[in-house]
This record gives structure tokens, C-alpha cells and sequence, in this order.
């Protein structure tokens, strides 16, 4: 069977796992007796482990079967949580991300883990560990075997199971183990496989079958089996195959499994709520309920996955259709037909709702970038010695996927910066009398067409002298400028190039690349980023972006015969102005406009438009921001607001200067978008 079909699949499930399984972790160390989330972390685990198994990644399913085990033994009571074992269960999940990007990228997987394999072990044997007292003790001289705890069977293993048990079959586990010595492993097991299915039928193997096959797993396994033989039959049937060192056969009673139904909730379907169910303590039907809703939200919610690459499609589709109702609405008006006139206005509106519809598709919530910071921020206030608080708010609110994209590494310096920079360490808040447990604050939420999202913390705020001395000493001002300064202009200066406040460089942060590389890549989204900060209280990092770089609002202007779109989200607003007040300072032509002074751009001249000499004594202009920064485009005339698809030049056309892209008008033609921040200095 072909299995390449369902890469994509896997790799996007995997990543999903591995993301519950550090949201869960994360849980569990606040709440480390609550073996409800243990079991959410253990079924996340269980499935990984199957779907690599199915792919033939090994690596990947070995490593996730060896954290297993120490789930198994967390929620069996035999380990305790600490925050050691949790840092050895992340660095799994850590190397479990590594393998499944490696994947993603084209690579095979494979990756030395015997470190963190090794730790495992030592945790599921109970080593330099605190084990509870009603676990069995090891003897040190002892060879501890692996498969101590019950086997974990799945819904379907269960059902078949049951059944057989109620038409009198026996249920055995057998423990089997081959001798240190013994060569071809994969051979004896193969003929153990062949003298049970004589007598009876296997249901599950610990490890699975594929692993056993190849040989993946020290000497000794677990065999799940029903038959009508007695245990000591099927004893002697195995110790006939040669090199077989130790068999050891455990019956398995109906109540054992209603139990671990009732105990495990494997399925992923509300199955619980039974007659059985229904006579456990009312305990048990609390537990279930913790369970039940989230369960019935999956059932609910009906989701495929589609690439993005498929919406692109389908959006260049719906441009293709705006063009046509564009000339269909031009026809009809030029025609005056009625039933024309009418059949037309109804696919303006129902090609409307397309347009809707195929922006919703592409719109993911912020959840996706925000939930890798938790874990990200645990790891580096232990590597800083700080306390520190995350706190996420609005991560529903929705962004295009192509904006989602680029947004994380930007939010992953801020916060870097936020904790390294911002918030003090313990001993410094407390002198200065705030709680040693510092808070941060990443924030997400609309307004008009704009997502916003900040970073807020309550640390040490910025200094604005050290601001000022760094960047005159950096040459980024003038001593003349500075008495001049605002408090946000001065904010500011630390999004310039190279400059860092930091004393001293360390890992974390203020290694050369500093919050300009944040800044220039907002702005690339045609977003912007402002600071507010209170010396001693804190600082706001506040991240304006567009909600999708698809479809944007623009100002249309005519410059001769050609048109050019102006997005709207740079303008301040338009004006018609005499000639007469347009000035010269410094050889570039000004206004002084609402006791401004705006230096303007005539875009003719810019972008090279033949036009014809104009007799009108007043020019428009489209007066326009960047940042604290503003200028006027001179332009012949308005045409209005329009909403458009941003479509890209292409590759041969990538580096053109003051030009975002272009769209296509609805009467064919084609319009420039102007790159507002490109043309202001």
C-alpha cells in the first residue's frame, strides 16, 4: 500500500498531538495529581506512536512508545510528577518535533534519542526517582523487566475482547522473554506466532508486530491472546520453541477489562454512559463528565483539511469571476434591459457572499502561533531565574493564514525581549516592592479591518535617558534633536537598526539582531508596530496588522491615463490644494498642512506617466503615513473607494520599487498598488 498519499495528513495530525502534549504538560505541572490530564497527554502519545508506526517512522514510534510508559506509570500511581521527569518528558516532545519537521522538509525522520531514551527508562524503572510505597520495591541486582503493567487496549481490542470472553474463551497476557544470547529475534518470534495461532488467536502485541519484525525491542515481549487451552498448555507449547528463556501467562477476568473501560476512556466517542457505567460510584460518573463535552464538540465540529495552495486556486477563480461581473454589470447598464438588470444585481450579490465565504476559509485564529509560547516562556524563566505569568488573551480572533505565517518569529522576539529585558528577576521586584511572579501579557483582538495584537508586561519598563545616550552614541540622533524627542519617538528609537539597550549580550536576547528585523517584517505585512512604556511600571508592544493580505481597501486615482490604487489603511486623508501654497524647502516641494509641514511626492513624475500639461490652479493629494511620518502624493483626480485582490507581479517583476502588487479592476483593467512606506523617508 502505497502510504506516501497520506504524509501530509500525518504530519499535520503529529503536529497537533505534539502541541496537546505540551499544552497538557504544561497543565500537569500546575496540577500534578490530576491523572485526568495525564490520560489526555497518554491517549495524544498512544496515537502518535500508532499513526508512525503505520508510516514506518521507528524513531519516532520507539521514542513516543518509551514516553508512554512513563504516562502508564504516572496515571498507575507507580511514578510521581516532578518537575525533573517533566523536563525529561518535554525534551521528548522536543525531539518529537525535530523528527516530525525533519519529515515535513523531506528528510527521513531519523534521529539519535538513546539520551533522552535512556532517561525514560530510568524514570519507568523507578531510578533516583520518588516511587510511591504501594509499588514494588526493585531489587538493585535484579534485571528489571519492561512489562510489568497491563497491556493498554484500544476500544475495538476491548469489544473483541469481551465477546470472546462471554462465548468462553480464555483471555491470557503472556510475557515472554528470549535469551540474551539469541541471534535472530524476529525469527523466533515469528515461530512463537506460529504454535499460539494453532490453539487461539492473538489480539495485540506489546511492542506491535511491526517493531517486533524489525527487531525493535531488547529480548522480551507481550502477547494479548485468547483460546480454549489452559494456561499451562500454552506454556509448554512456547517453551518448546528454542532460545525462549522465560514465559509467563496472566489470565484476564471480564472485570479487568470493564474497568479499564470505565478507567482509561480510550474511545473518542461518548460510549461510557451505560448500564455498567451507571453502577459505578458516582465518582466515576463526575470523572466522565470532565470528558464528555469535549468529546461531543469533536463529533460536532466537522472539519477536512484542504492546502492552501487549493484556495489560492480557487480565489484566482472568484478574481476571474469579478472581472466578468464587472463587464456584465457594465453591459447591463449600457443595454437598460430589466430582467438583464435584475439577473445581474443578483450575482453581484451572491458572487458577494462568495468573496465572504472564501476569505472565511482562509482565516485561522492566532491560537496557532500563540499556543507554542507557553512552553517557550516555562523554559526561559528557568534559564533566566525569573517568575514569570503568561497570560493569552483572545487567542480566537482570526487572521489569513498567509499573515499567520510570518507573524510567529516577530511575536517569538518580543516576548524573548519582553522576558530578558522587561521583567525583573525575583529579587529586584521585591526590593522594589512588586510581586516576585512577573506578568505577561499577549493580547489578540479586532478593531475595523485590522487585527491587533500586543505584548504587554509589568517589569522595568524602558529608560529613556539610556535610550537617548545608546542612540546618540550610536549616531541615530543629533544632539540637536534631542530636547525635541516625545517619549514615542524615543520608544521608537530601539526598532532602529543594531541598537540594543542590553549591558550584556546574552542568549536570549540582543544577539545582533535587533527589533528592526521585527519591525521591517511587519511592515512587509503592511502592518505597523508602536511602544507605550512607563518607567518602572512596564511596556506595551502594539502590533497593528491587516486581517487578510488578499484582499485590501483602496483609494483609486488617475495619474494620465493609467490608474493606481492607494491602500487605505496608509491614508490619512485627501485634499485639494491651490498651487500656490505648494513651497521649497531643502530642493523637495512641501505643504504645510494643519501647521505641518508634508514633503510631496508627485507620483507622474515618479512612476514616469506621459500626461498632458494641466491648467486647473489646484492639485489633489492623497496625504498619506508611515509610522509618526507623513506625505502627500500629488494625483490628476479621485476615482473612489473600491475593495480589491491583491495579486503579485510575479517572480520577473519581484524587486520593482514602490510597487506592492496589482489588481484587476472590474472592467478588465489592470491597477498598481502603491507602496506607500517605500516612497516616504
Amino acid at each position: 500500500m502505497d502510504i506516501s498519499q497520506y504524509l501530509e495528513v500525518f504530519i499535520d495530525e503529529s503536529k497537533e498531538h505534539l502541541q496537546m502534549c505540551n499544552e497538557q504538560l504544561l497543565e500537569l505541572e500546575k496540577n500534578p495529581d490530576n491523572l485526568e490530564i495525564v490520560n489526555v497527554i497518554f491517549r495524544s502519545a498512544h496515537t502518535l506512536k500508532g499513526m508512525s508506526a503505520t508510516m514506518g517512522y521507528e524513531d519516532l514510534a520507539s521514542l513516543t512508545h518509551q514516553m508512554e510508559n512513563v504516562l502508564d506509570g504516572i496515571r498507575n500511581n507507580k511514578i510521581k510528577v516532578t518537575s525533573q521527569i517533566l523536563d525529561i518528558v518535554f525534551k521528548a516532545v522536543d525531539y518529537l518535533e525535530e523528527m516530525i519537521f525533519s519529515i515535513a522538509e523531506g528528510g527521513t525522520g531519523k534521529k539519535d534519542v538513546s539520551d533522552v531514551v535512556t532517561l525514560l527508562k530510568k524514570i519507568e524503572d523507578g531510578e533516583n526517582l520518588e516511587i510511591n510505597s504501594d509499588s514494588p520495591k526493585q531489587d538493585d541486582n535484579k534485571q528489571v523487566s519492561p512489562i510489568k503493567t497491563k497491556s493498554d487496549y484500544d476500544e475495538f481490542e476491548l469489544t473483541v475482547l469481551n465477546q470472546s470472553k462471554e462465548q468462553g474463551f480464555n483471555i491470557y497476557e503472556i510475557s515472554i522473554t528470549l535469551r540474551q544470547d539469541c541471534v535472530l529475534k524476529a525469527a523466533r518470534v515469528f515461530m512463537i506466532f506460529e504454535v499460539l495461532e494453532q490453539v487461539g488467536e492473538v489480539i495485540k502485541t506489546t511492542p506491535s508486530v511491526d517493531m517486533l519484525e524489525e527487531e525493535n525491542f531488547d529480548h522480551s515481549f507481550k502477547v494479548s491472546f485468547i483460546s480454549m487451552e489452559s494456561s499451562d498448555e500454552l506454556k509448554g507449547r512456547v517453551m518448546k520453541v528454542s532460545e525462549v528463556e522465560t514465559v509467563d501467562i496472566e489470565t484476564i477476568s471480564l472485570e479487568s477489562l470493564a474497568h479499564q473501560v470505565i478507567n482509561e476512556e480510550v474511545a473518542p466517542t461518548v460510549e461510557l454512559e451505560t448500564e455498567e457505567v451507571s453502577k459505578e460510584p458516582v465518582q466515576k460518573e463526575k470523572d466522565v463528565e470532565k470528558v464528555a463535552p469535549a468529546k461531543q464538540n469533536n463529533v460536532n465540529n466537522k472539519t477536512i483539511r484542504v492546502s492552501i495552495e487549493r484556495l489560492d486556486i480557487l480565489m484566482n477563480l472568484f478574481e476571474e469571476l469579478v472581472i466578468d461581473r464587472g463587464r456584465l454589470e457594465q453591459i447591463s447598464r449600457e443595454l437598460t434591459h430589466s430582467d438583464l438588470s435584475e439577473t445581474v444585481e443578483r450575482m453581484s450579490r451572491i458572487s458577494g457572499d462568495l468573496q465572504s465565504i472564501i476569505l472565511n476559509m482562509r482565516m485561522v485564529p492566532v491560537d496557532t502561533v500563540f499556543n507554542r509560547f507557553p512552553r517557550m516562556v516555562r523554559q526561559l524563566a528557568r534559564d533566566l531565574n525569573k517568575k514569570i505569568d503568561l497570560q493569552i488573551v483572545g487567542a480566537e480572533t482570526e487572521l489569513d493564514r498567509t499573515v499567520i505565517d510570518e507573524i510567529g518569529d516577530p511575536l517569538v522576539h518580543l516576548i524573548r525581549n519582553a522576558m530578558d529585558h522587561g521583567i525583573e528577576t525575583p529579587e529586584v521586584r521585591k526590593a522594589s516592592g512588586k510581586p516576585e511572579e512577573g506578568t505577561l501579557i499577549l493580547k489578540a483582538y479586532h478593531s475595523g479591518n485590522h487585527v491587533f495584537i500586543e505584548i504587554q508586561d509589568n517589569g522595568a519598563g524602558i529608560n529613556r535617558d539610556k535610550v537617548i545616550e545608546k542612540a546618540r552614541k550610536q549616531g541615530i540622533i543629533s544632539e540637536s534633536e534631542i530636547d525635541s524627542l516625545t517619549d514615542k519617538q524615543v520608544f521608537d528609537l530601539i526598532l532602529s537598526s543594531g541598537f540594543s539597550t542590553a549591558d550584556k549580550i546574552s542568549d536570549v536576547s540582543g544577539r545582533g539582531v535587533g527589533l528592526d528585523v521585527v519591525k521591517s517584517t511587519i511592515e512587509s505585512l503592511g502592518g505597523s508596530i508602536s511602544i507605550d512604556s512607563i518607567e518602572g511600571k512596564g511596556s506595551t508592544f502594539l502590533i497593528q496588522l491587516p486581517l487578510t493580505l488578499s484582499i485590501i481597501s483602496v483609494l483609486l486615482v488617475e495619474l494620465g491615463d493609467e490608474k493606481y490604487a492607494i491602500p487605505l489603511s496608509s491614508i490619512i486623508e485627501t485634499a485639494i490644494i491651490k498651487k500656490e501654497e505648494i513651497l521649497s524647502a531643502h530642493n523637495q516641494k512641501v505643504i504645510d498642512f494643519r501647521n505641518k509641514v508634508i514633503p510631496l511626492v508627485f507620483l507622474e513624475d515618479f512612476f514616469e506617466v506621459p500626461s498632458e500639461e494641466h491648467d486647473s490652479e489646484y492639485v489633489s493629494v492623497v496625504i498619506v503615513k508611515k509610522g509618526e511620518k507623513a506625505a502627500g502624493f500629488v494625483v490628476d483626480s479621485f476615482i473612489g473607494q473600491q475593495e480589491v485582490v491583491l495579486k503579485s507581479l510575479g517572480n520577473y517583476l519581484s524587486s520593482v520599487f514602490a510597487i506592492s502588487g496589482a489588481t484587476i479592476l472590474g472592467d478588465g483593467q489592470v491597477a498598481l498598488i502603491v507602496d506607500c512606506n517605500a516612497l516616504i523617508k
